[in-house]
């Protein structure tokens, strides 16, 4: 068995958005954390400067089924025009 995945996706809104990139995160958190080997989906920092995100998943398979899904084709479409700048993606 492998280890779970850690992850941490950091979003910088852009101005006067924050309110708005922290509403798509928390729809999204409601679906995601529904999902199969999704352990944590969390908002853990969330400032108007940034907003942080910290996943863990049971395998690369749920990472990969997880990062192909509708949940994050969705959250993708809410943000593209609310970020200063694309999201950065982290293995922590």
């Amino acid at each position: 068995m492998s280890a779970p995945i850690d992850l941490q996706a950091t979003f910088i809104p852009n101005e006067g958005e924050f309110f708005r990139v922290k509403l798509a995160l928390e729809i999204a958190i409601d679906e995601v954390v529904n999902e199969p080997g999704c352990i944590r989906y969390e908002l853990t920092e969330a400032t108007e400067e940034k907003l942080v995100l910290t996943e863990q998943w049971a395998s690369e398979e749920d990472l990969e089924k997880h990062s192909k899904g509708i949940a994050v084709q969705d959250l993708n479409e809410s943000l593209s025009a609310l970020l200063a700048e694309p999201v950065k993606v982290e293995r922590i």
